[in-house]
């Protein structure tokens, strides 16, 4: 192993979301890193995602939602001193910063998506929304990772938010200052293809994407079209509200091609999360000159202008909230925001990213915060 290699940790590749594919994404642009993984699902990742000879694993599969967290957290812990072995260290995921513990050297930068949204800023909404039993056992597993999750963050020598939401986060319930780098998003497979008679909701089916409150919403415009292009926990319960609802359509989890393609050839996208993240889903809309019924709340704030590259619906929006920005949405209007769209998701683009993660890793550590106000986007 040469001196200069470095490692990128992550929590582990259970679903292709955004985290995941902005680890992938570094990890393919610089043949010297390193991927330290907890363990990868064959099904969601069928082919080795990078050369197989990168790979770390530090442990194995499990479908039990809790235990994935308990388990990975304690391997990356036990594990630790495999790392020492690098210059740097990128950690990432709710897990997998444990690592740093065992680190002896420097150059340990956290990109962080979200403090982990169970702890922090959500962990009201899951406590009161699984039964009282699995609550309990959340309430145990926030007391075990919680105050490692915490001591990990100190020891970081840089800290990286996915967005200025992010990093505002990070400063309050961390009390630690981050710099900004936007993940990346590959608005190069995406383009105007035409525009049918849909408008496409793209977001995973979980209480906190409010999905929900789209298919209320549509089952009153019965003569707009909806496609629900996500798998998720709610998708069967949705299901059962849109009763055949002849202008609902659910498509389950899309290949990557049939995804775009259904973006590309929407109305618009609708996306309205809770306080979300950063929120990659808007910018690749945009890419393909398809303007965003957003939420003016968190990481969309950020990328979707209202007005201009679409519509932002009041925090906590009503169903006639959503009613009111569809029917503004009209075919017409969407086709008037495209050019600003299109214009509007190249400052999200993926070579961007690369670029200002690779300084960080080509630099000397001794470097690595005056590099690092370089590239912080909130400075901009």
């Amino acid at each position: 192993m040469t001196k200069n290699k470095n490692i990128i940790l992550y929590d582990f590749l259970l679903v292709q979301g955004g985290a995941e594919s902005l680890t992938l994404t570094l990890c393919n642009a610089s043949p010297d890193l390193d991927l330290g993984i907890g363990f990868i699902d064959s099904e969601s990742f069928p082919k080795s995602p990078i050369s197989p000879h990168r790979i770390k694993l530090f442990s194995r599969f499990t479908k039990l939602l809790g235990w994935q967290t308990l388990k990975t957290a304690h391997a990356f812990e036990a594990k630790a001193s495999m790392i020492n072995a690098y210059d740097k260290v990128i950690f990432s995921g709710s897990n997998a910063p444990l690592a740093v513990k065992g680190r002896e050297l420097g150059g340990n930068i956290l990109y962080c998506h979200t403090p982990p949204r169970f702890i922090y800023d959500l962990k009201a909404h899951y406590l009161t929304s699984v039964p009282l039993w699995q609550s309990f056992l959340l309430k145990l597993l926030i007391a075990y990772i919680q105050p490692k999750y915490e001591a990990a963050i100190t020891k970081m020598d840089l800290v990286i938010a996915n967005s200025i939401n992010v990093q505002t986060r990070i400063k309050k319930y961390l009390k630690t200052d981050a710099i900004v780098i936007y993940p990346p998003c590959h608005i190069d497979k995406y383009e105007w293809q035409s525009q049918g008679d849909y408008y496409i909701s793209t977001a995973r089916v979980e209480p906190y994407k409010r999905i929900k409150l789209i298919v209320e919403a549509f089952k009153k415009m019965p003569d707009k079209k909806l496609i629900v292009a996500s798998g998720g926990s709610q998708l069967a319960e949705l299901k059962r509200l849109a009763n055949k609802a002849e202008n609902i359509h659910f498509t389950g989890w899309c290949d990557e091609q049939s995804l775009i393609d259904l973006v590309s050839n929407s109305i618009a996208t609708i996306y309205l999360p809770m306080d979300e993240d950063f929120g990659i889903s808007p910018v690749e809309s945009m890419a393909a000159g398809k303007p965003v019924i957003g939420v003016n709340e968190g990481g969309v704030v950020e990328t979707v202008i209202d007005g201009k590259t679409g519509l932002l619906c009041p925090e906590n929006p009503k169903l006639e909230d959503v009613i009111s920005a569809v029917k503004k949405m009209t075919p017409e209007y969407a086709l008037k925001l495209k050019e600003n769209c299109t214009q509007r998701a190249q400052l999200y683009s993926a070579d961007i990213f690369i670029d200002k993660m690779q300084q960080l890793l080509d630099c000397n550590n001794n470097d690595l915060l005056k590099v690092a106000a370089k590239v912080d986007a909130s400075k901009n």
